[in-house]
C-alpha cells in the first residue's frame, strides 16, 4: 500500500475546523447575539435619553423670583430643549407644599441671605445649572445698577475662552467611554476564546483525538490551526459588533462626533490582533500541559491577571505609566488605542509599539509549539513548562 499523501496546508484544514465547531456552538450564536443585541440597545438608549426633553415646574413665592425664572428657562432653552414653566405660590409654605406634594419639580424662594432651591428628594441636575446661573446673573445685574454701573463693566476681562491647537472640542467623557470600550472588548474576547482554546485542546486530550490528528497533521500545524482559527474567530466577532455600532451612530445621527476616533479603532485593530494571536499560543499550552479540567483552572490564574493588568493599566494609568504600559505586548493592545484617542501621540510610537507586539506573539507562538510538540501527546498527568520542555519529541 503506497503511503498516505501529505495533507495540503494542515494549518489551514485545522483551522477552518475550529470555524465550523465555533460556529455550529450554540452557545458562541447565543452570546454573540446577545452581545450585539446590547451594542444596538446600549446606543439607541444613548440617543433616546441624550434626546429627551423635560419640561420643569418651578414654583415661586416672591415677585423677584419672576426675572430669575425667565432667565434660568433661557439657560435651559440654549443647552438643550427642557423648557420650564413657573407655578406661583402665595407663600414659600405654599411653594414648598406644592414640591412636596408633586405639583413642582423645584421651588425657588427669596430669604434675608440670599436664594434658596427647594427639592423633594432631589433637584435636576440641568435645572439646579439652569438656576445657579440665573440667579448670579440677576443679583449681579441688580447690584450694579444700585452700585452705578453695569453688571458688563463689572465682568469685563473675566471671561475664560478655551482654545483647542487641534480645533477641535473636549472630548475627555467621550475618550474615556471609548477606552473602556476597547479594554472590555480585548479582555472579553482574550478571556472567552482563550479558555475555548485551552478545554478544545484539553478534551483532544483526553479523548486522545489528538493521537488519530497527530498521524496525518504535524503537531505543530495542530498548534497553528488552532490560534488562527480562533484569531479569525474573534477578529469577525469584533467586526461585526463595530458594524453595529457604526449602522447604529449613523442611524442616530452621531457619527460626525466619533468620526475623530476611527484613526485610534484603526490601530485597536492591529493591537487586538497581535495581543489576541500572543495570549492564545498561552491558551493553547495550557490545555496541552494539563491532564483535566482542575489543571487548567489553576494554571490559567497567571494569564487571567496579566489580562486584567492589561485593562487596569490602560484604564486608569496616566503620564508617563500609561506611556510605558502602551510598549509592553499584550498589555499595549488597550493602553496604546487609550493614548491614540487624546490625539497627541507620534506615529512612530505605535508604529514600535505594533512592532513590539508582534515580536512578542512570534516568539510565544516558537516558544508554545515547543512544549506544545512535547505535552499534548503525554497523558495521565499535568506537567509543568520546565518540565514539559525537557521531554523527548
Amino acid at each position: 500500500m503506497s503511503p498516505r499523501p501529505p495533507v495540503p496546508r494542515p494549518w489551514w484544514v485545522v483551522a477552518t475546523r475550529e470555524l465550523s465547531v465555533r460556529l455550529r456552538d450554540r452557545s458562541f450564536l447565543v452570546s454573540t447575539a446577545v452581545t450585539v443585541l446590547l451594542v444596538a440597545g446600549s446606543i439607541a438608549a444613548s440617543a433616546l435619553l441624550g434626546g429627551r426633553a423635560a419640561d420643569h415646574v418651578l414654583a415661586t413665592a416672591a415677585p423677584e423670583a419672576g426675572p430669575v425664572a425667565a432667565r434660568a428657562a433661557a439657560v435651559l432653552a440654549e443647552e438643550g430643549e427642557d423648557t420650564l414653566t413657573v407655578h406661583s405660590a402665595h407663600s414659600p409654605d405654599a411653594a414648598r407644599a406644592a414640591v412636596a406634594g408633586g405639583t413642582a419639580d423645584a421651588a425657588l424662594l427669596r430669604g434675608l441671605d440670599g436664594w434658596t432651591v427647594v427639592g423633594r428628594d432631589g433637584v435636576d441636575p440641568a435645572l439646579a445649572r439652569a438656576l445657579e446661573e440665573a440667579v448670579a446673573e440677576t443679583v449681579l445685574a441688580a447690584n450694579a445698577r444700585a452700585a452705578g454701573t453695569s453688571a458688563e463693566e463689572l465682568t469685563a476681562g473675566t471671561g475664560v475662552r478655551t482654545e483647542l491647537l487641534d480645533g477641535g472640542q473636549d472630548r475627555g467623557p467621550a475618550r474615556l467611554v471609548l477606552g473602556l470600550v476597547f479594554a472590555f472588548l480585548f479582555y472579553l474576547a482574550a478571556v472567552l476564546f482563550g479558555t475555548a482554546i485551552a478545554n478544545s485542546v484539553l478534551e483532544e486530550k483526553q479523548n486522545r483525538v489528538v493521537e488519530i490528528l497527530a498521524t496525518t497533521v504535524p503537531v505543530r500545524h495542530l498548534l497553528h490551526g488552532k490560534v488562527l482559527g480562533s484569531c479569525l474567530l474573534a477578529l469577525g466577532q469584533l467586526g461585526l459588533y463595530a458594524a453595529v455600532g457604526l449602522v447604529g451612530v449613523n442611524a442616530t445621527g452621531a457619527a460626525a462626533d466619533v468620526g475623530w476616533a476611527l484613526a485610534a479603532s484603526g490601530w485597536f485593530v492591529a493591537f487586538f490582533v497581535a495581543g489576541f494571536a500572543a495570549q492564545a499560543c498561552v491558551w493553547a499550552v495550557l490545555g496541552a500541559l494539563a491532564a483535566r479540567p482542575e489543571d487548567l483552572q489553576s494554571s490559567s490564574g497567571p494569564v487571567l491577571t496579566v489580562l486584567v493588568g492589561a485593562l487596569v493599566l490602560g484604564l486608569y494609568a496616566e503620564g508617563p505609566w500609561l506611556t510605558a504600559a502602551s510598549f509592553v505586548p499584550v498589555v499595549s493592545s488597550v493602553a496604546m488605542p487609550v493614548r491614540l484617542l487624546a490625539g497627541d501621540v507620534p506615529w512612530w510610537q505605535p508604529a514600535l509599539a505594533l512592532a513590539l507586539a508582534l515580536a512578542a506573539a512570534r516568539a510565544l507562538l516558537l516558544l508554545g509549539e515547543r512544549i506544545y510538540r512535547r505535552a499534548v501527546l503525554q497523558g495521565g498527568r499535568a506537567l509543568g513548562w520546565r518540565e514539559a520542555a525537557r521531554l523527548e519529541q
